[in-house]
């Protein structure tokens, strides 16, 4: 990093750790006067900095706010990129920001980021196609519910489990036209740029694993956030906004789809949340596990998940609906 910083031209400036996230990335930020940035450390070969280069140049590029990359080397992992600050939609909502002003201008940014995609053609990124969406869903069943249940699922069980998955995800791909969809767009990755005008006061952030997939994915990472209770009353209001956006939705398709991707996505999280503790040694994450089953059962009473419902139902009852216990032995 010494080396790629003097390359950069911040040689000898001090690197001041900043939060990490879930992944093996470390953040860091230099300071120098009133001139600072930030580094990304993603190290090889379990990272990869180049999606977020390209990621960050079409967000740019549709007139929204990504980080400015000032400095690359991506052999080893690292890059020079410009520095948002600290006001996380996170940190704001914390100290009593406005929840109704911010989240407007998140979905305003959605709308606009989907709109211009289309309106000048999407980029090249990978497919969120059934395959990608089914490789998510087993997670339940491969971290989660072992950890739970104290023993792993029966073969025959994970592929019945696999083929309701299928039929699903079969349904809700055809629905919507593809956009772009950034995968991780909640409160811990947006940020409020004092000085900057309309959708570009919206700060991007951790976009690097962004594809090609349903509108309703964004929407429902936002609305239907692992880490904070949204209000029912201001999610209603956001999603309408949303849709006010796109007056040619078809509005009963889009709530099916925001639906069962609902549920995959947090049938998701919660294998990642039990494999970073379980493999990666990171157990905050747990204690997100129940807000995620509310917002679970929740989803699961739409009459498209009727069948996955029933399924959850048997094999992963109520009683074991619960955050593991890291002090437990497995």
């Amino acid at each position: 990093m010494a080396a790629f910083l003097e390359t950069g031209g911040w040689g000898g400036v001090p690197a001041l750790p900043l939060a990490g996230d879930a992944s093996f990335r470390r953040y860091y930020r230099l300071c120098r006067g009133r001139e600072t940035a930030v580094v990304m450390d993603a190290p090889p070969p379990v990272e990869d900095v180049g999606p977020y280069v390209a990621v960050a140049a079409v967000l740019r590029g549709l007139g929204l706010s990504a980080p400015e990359v000032i400095a690359e080397d991506r052999g080893q992992g690292f890059l020079l990129i410009e520095d948002f600050g600290d006001d996380t939609y996170t940190r704001l909502l914390q100290a009593g920001g406005d929840e109704a002003i911010l989240y407007r201008l998140a979905i305003d940014s959605l709308a606009v980021l989907q709109q211009r995609a289309a309106a000048v053609g999407l980029p090249d990124l990978p497919p969120y196609d059934a395959d990608a969406l089914l490789a998510e869903a087993v997670l339940l069943v491969d971290w989660y519910m072992p950890a739970v249940l104290g023993e792993n699922l029966a073969p025959a069980l994970r592929e019945e489990y696999l083929g309701l998955w299928r039929g699903l995800l079969s349904k809700v791909l055809g629905l919507l036209r593809p956009t772009l969809v950034l995968r991780d767009f909640h409160v811990d990755n947006l940020m409020l740029l004092p000085g900057r005008c309309g959708v570009r006061a919206c700060g991007l952030l951790d976009f690097q694993d962004a594809v090609i997939g349903s509108p309703a994915y964004d929407l429902v990472s936002l609305l239907e956030d692992a880490r904070r209770d949204v209000p029912e009353i201001l999610g209603r209001a956001m999603t309408e906004r949303y849709l006010a956006a796109f007056p040619t939705f078809n509005r009963t398709d889009f709530r099916q789809a925001a639906a069962i991707l609902a549920v995959q996505r947090n049938c998701k999280i919660l294998g990642i949340f039990t494999r970073l503790w379980k493999r990666d040694g990171k157990p905050a994450y747990l204690c997100h596990i129940p807000r995620l089953w509310r917002l679970l059962e929740a989803e699961l009473r739409h009459p498209a998940l009727r069948d996955i419902a029933r399924w959850l139902g048997c094999h992963l009852p109520p009683p074991a609906r619960r955050m593991p216990d890291p002090g437990e032995i497995q």
